[in-house]
C-alpha cells in the first residue's frame, strides 16, 4: 500500500503503490484518482485506507485538480465544500495538514522545511517541468518563511528516461528549458527524463537534501502507468509536518 516512506526531522513523506485497495480491474487495487472512471465509492474507500496506513486523518488531506500547469495554491485547510482549484502544486504552513499529489508516470514532488513548518506537493509531468511548477512551489514556500537550503525534497515513482519516448522536437523543446531532461530510451530513440529535470531545478534553487525513487512506473507492475496501460489508476504522494 505505502511503497515508500520517509521521515526527516518531523517532516513525513509517503508514496503509494497499487496494492491493498478495493478497486476492480483495470484500476486494481489502490486507485486514488477520482477522475479516471473508477467507482467513486471505491476511490473514497481507497483514500481512507491509504491515509490511515500513514497515520493521517483522511479528512485532513488536501487534493488538487491537476492540469499540467504551474499554478500554486496556498492552503490552511481541506477544501470542504469549496471547488477544488485547477493547480499543480499546493503549499501549506499548517502543521498536521497532509498535501497529496496524484500520478501515473509524472513525477510526484514532495517538499518540506521542518524548521519553518512549510510543506508543498507538486505534480511535475513534462509540461509542468517546462512550465516551472517546481520552482513556483519553492517560491511559494519561501514566501511563507521556508529557506531552500533547509528544504527536504523527495520525488516518487515515475516513468524513467529510458522509457519515456517522445518525438525529437518535443525532446528539444524540453532540453531548451531544462537540459537535464534530455534523454534516450533503452532502444535508442528520443526521450525525456522528467525526474532528472526536476532534481536539476531543485539543485539550482539551493535544495540540498534530495532523494529520488528508483522505481520506473512503466517498468513496475506494482505501480500504475498511463503510458503502459492507458486506462489505469493513480498513485499518490503525501507530505505533512508534525
Amino acid at each position: 500500500m505505502i511503497g515508500q516512506r520517509d521521515t526527516v526531522s518531523g517532516a513525513h513523506f509517503g508514496f503509494t503503490d497499487r496494492w491493498g485497495g478495493v478497486s476492480a480491474v483495470p484500476y486494481e487495487e489502490l486507485n486514488l484518482g477520482g477522475a479516471v472512471g473508477d467507482d467513486p465509492g471505491a476511490v473514497t474507500a481507497n483514500r481512507e485506507l491509504a491515509a490511515k496506513s500513514l497515520g493521517v486523518d483522511p479528512a485532513r488531506v488536501v487534493w488538487m485538480n491537476q492540469v499540467h500547469g504551474a499554478d500554486v495554491a496556498v492552503v490552511d485547510a481541506p477544501w470542504g465544500d469549496r471547488p477544488v482549484p485547477r493547480v499543480d502544486a499546493v503549499v501549506t504552513a499548517e502543521r498536521g495538514l497532509a498535501l497529496a499529489v496524484l500520478t501515473a508516470d509524472c513525477v510526484p514532488v514532495l517538499l518540506a522545511d521542518p524548521v519553518a513548518g512549510v510543506a508543498a506537493a507538486a505534480h511535475a509531468g513534462r509540461p509542468g517541468l517546462v512550465a516551472g511548477v517546481v520552482p513556483a512551489a519553492v517560491r511559494a514556500m519561501t514566501e511563507l518563511g521556508a529557506e531552500p537550503t533547509r528544504i527536504v525534497a523527495r520525488t516518487g515513482p515515475a516513468v524513467c528516461g529510458r522509457c519515456y519516448e517522445v518525438p525529437e522536437e518535443m525532446r528539444a523543446e524540453v532540453a531548451a528549458v531544462e537540459p537535464a531532461g534530455y534523454a534516450e530510451t533503452s532502444w535508442g530513440t528520443p526521450a525525456v527524463d522528467v525526474s532528472a529535470g526536476v532534481h536539476a531545478q531543485l539543485r539550482r534553487l539551493g535544495v540540498r537534501d534530495r532523494a529520488q525513487s528508483p522505481v520506473c512506473t512503466r517498468e513496475s507492475e506494482d505501480h500504475f502507468s498511463y503510458r503502459r496501460d492507458r486506462t489505469t489508476g493513480r498513485l499518490a504522494g503525501y507530505v505533512w509536518l508534525d
